[in-house]
């Protein structure tokens, strides 16, 4: 499994505080069948992007663990007009693995008007947006069809792994299943923060979906559309369209 999105890097935001909590989460991920995850720490107004930093961590971890999980560079990108400036014109240094996917989030308090405007824009500068977690942000819960739409546009979808074990209550649950069964879903990865309540481990989430939705299904969110990420690649064209539910199902 690829996870695309997690926060293993110690010091630089409320990920891990020690070096020794990066190598046990990493190492968690490892025995959890990860075999390549995505360092991705906050770009927002608390926490501070640094490329050089953020690479240093990634080559001392790497150093620390070995080969396996390998580890890449990535950001988990707010969404905001002075990030927005800046990832147009620097497109490689908050994308993943510097090939153009980015991790965008949005506000729990705001999602701008203009957000197809704003999706359109960094396309328009080679950027392929991913937005997280959107089951668990209580504004978009109740806004699947504006998500359909944008994913219609070109935008991709990733929901967080522990969201289908119920870890975050549940109406993310509800979403997450909704958002998986109308194929909306590219994506599912562990956005990480710590080794307990938020652990870097896909092994229980993958079952789930494989489980409910299918090996084709599974292996496309979890394998196929991350190493394609891992590559700048595009997305293989064929959905997974699984009718398991209504569209408007209540939540």
């Amino acid at each position: 499994m690829i996870d695309i999105h997690s926060h293993i890097l110690y010091g630089i935001d409320d990920g891990p505080k020690s070096f020794e909590d990066s190598v046990e989460m990493v190492q968690m991920a490892a025995a959890a069948g990860t075999t390549d995850i995505v360092a991705t720490p906050h770009a927002n107004q608390k926490y501070a992007f640094d490329p050089r930093v953020v690479q240093e961590r990634i080559s001392e971890l790497q150093a620390a663990v070995g080969r396996t999980p390998q580890i890449y560079y990535g950001c988990d990108f707010h969404l905001t007009m002075e990030n927005i400036d800046d990832a147009v014109r620097a497109p490689e240094k908050y994308s993943i693995n510097h090939k153009g996917y980015l991790l965008i989030e949005f506000s729990d308090f705001y999602i701008p008007k203009t957000t197809p405007e704003i999706l359109a824009r960094l396309m328009g500068a080679h950027l392929r947006p991913i937005i997280t977690h959107p089951e668990r942000n209580q504004l978009l819960q109740t806004r699947v069809q504006d998500l359909a739409e944008w994913v219609a546009q070109g935008a991709m979808l990733q929901v967080t792994a522990q969201s289908f074990t119920g870890r975050f209550g549940r109406t993310a649950k509800r979403i997450s299943e909704v958002l998986m069964a109308n194929g909306l879903v590219q994506f599912v990865a562990s956005d990480a923060h710590d080794k307990s309540w938020r652990p870097p481990t896909l092994d229980e989430p993958c079952r789930l979906v494989r489980r409910n939705f299918g090996e084709a299904a599974a292996r496309r969110v979890f394998e196929e559309n991350p190493r394609a990420v891992l590559a700048g690649v595009p997305l293989s064209p064929e959905p997974v369209l699984i009718k398991r539910r209504k569209w408007y199902t209540p939540w």
